[in-house]
């Protein structure tokens, strides 16, 4: 069935049956299970969302639309229901953000690689912090979203998997090994990481920063220093007014709009429609460079490809290094096809008949 195909009145009909019935008997009637993701919240009572909507269904549309017939996922009876203006509330909280685990695992470190209590200040002040991160929406938290009580119980998912540790480890998840990882291999940037990230939720710098160009890049880019900072870096590489002057630069001293990693000239290859367009890559990540002035120098001028690449999982490559990369897959795509060549001529002399006679 298409989304949108229940009405308000409907799901007022499906609530009004679900509070006659039960809601035992409500789900048991319909088949449906009891709500893992979101639950509709209407006058004060909690209702398993799936079951409403799908419920509602038969009302609009002559028969009830099955728990495995919602085209969304867990996500699609929950949009329906606040596309009609009902509340609607996460059952569980989100999976910890890799930012959020950076923040944890840096006040494990400086607890020597302990876990801390729910009463210490320290997670007390990190809980308060992590519920102003602008990664997961409201809709999506429960009243213990990141509470005091989650924050300890992280910093102990993460001090249970530090190498020392001669216990049990508790049930974390792969993000805070990784981050654990890193923060032993590369503690000095790892602990910048934390504090740009603390310095930009505390200043409202991050909080501020919106998605910039394509909707899914979160998904998409693998960012060193997490997502936040990743909006930042990618804000600045789309100030229209840094890539201009970059650009002007270039030209200036007589040099191309070609990329600076492949060689790409998008005037070459598309005539006017190219003319001027280049993409502006900042060189250094935010965790190295600090917040500071950019200056021209940390600015490379990349094709949209390479720029995806380089982007494409940490540690980021610089254009220099991509470079590299390009020119040796060419040479050895040039000796391939150098290779199948002679492979070719060495065929075709062989099937020559003065060849075949000599060979007798």
């Amino acid at each position: 069935m298409q989304r949108g195909a229940i009405s308000r009145e409907s799901v007022l009909k499906a609530v009004a049956e679900h509070d006659e019935l039960g809601r035992e008997a409500f789900l048991s009637r319909y088949g449906f299970g009891k709500a893992r993701s979101y639950t509709l919240v209407h006058e004060g009572r909690e209702y398993d969302s799936k079951a409403i909507a799908g419920v509602a269904h038969k009302w609009d549309q002559g028969a009830v639309l099955a728990a495995d017939k919602f085209s969304g996922g867990k996500d699609h009876a929950a949009a329906w229901l606040k596309r009609l203006g009902f509340d609607v509330k996460a059952v569980k909280n989100p999976d910890w953000a890799r930012d959020e685990v950076i923040l944890a695992c840096d006040l494990v470190m400086a607890n020597s690689w302990r876990g801390l209590d729910a009463s210490d200040r320290r997670v007390v002040e990190l809980s308060g912090l992590l519920q102003l991160l602008p990664l997961h929406a409201e809709e999506d938290r429960n009243e213990k979203f990141r509470n005091p009580n989650g924050v300890a119980r992280k910093t102990f998912d993460i001090a249970t998997r530090h190498p020392d540790y001669q216990g049990k480890a508790t049930n974390g998840g792969a993000t805070d090994l990784q981050v654990l990882h890193e923060f032993l291999a590369r503690q000095k940037e790892m602990t910048e990481t934390a504090r740009l990230i603390r310095l930009g939720i505390a200043s409202g710098e991050l909080q501020a920063v919106p998605h910039v160009g394509d909707e899914d890049a979160d998904d998409e880019y693998e960012a060193p220093e997490g997502r936040l900072l990743m909006r930042r870096h990618r804000a600045r590489e789309r100030n229209k007014g840094l890539r201009k002057k970059k650009i002007e630069s270039v030209l200036r001293r007589g040099g191309s709009l070609a990329c600076e990693a492949c060689g790409f000239d998008f005037e070459a290859v598309y005539g006017g429609r190219g003319a001027g367009y280049i993409e502006c890559h900042h060189v250094v990540p935010l965790h190295e460079a600090g917040e500071g002035t950019t200056k021209l120098t940390d600015l490379a001028l990349i094709c949209a490809n390479c720029h995806r690449m380089i982007h494409r999982h940490a540690p980021w490559p610089t254009p220099a290094q991509l470079r590299v990369i390009v020119e040796r897959r060419r040479l050895q795509d040039g000796e391939g096809r150098a290779l199948v060549v002679q492979q070719r001529a060495d065929v075709q002399r062989s099937l020559k008949p003065e060849n075949h006679g000599a060979n007798r």
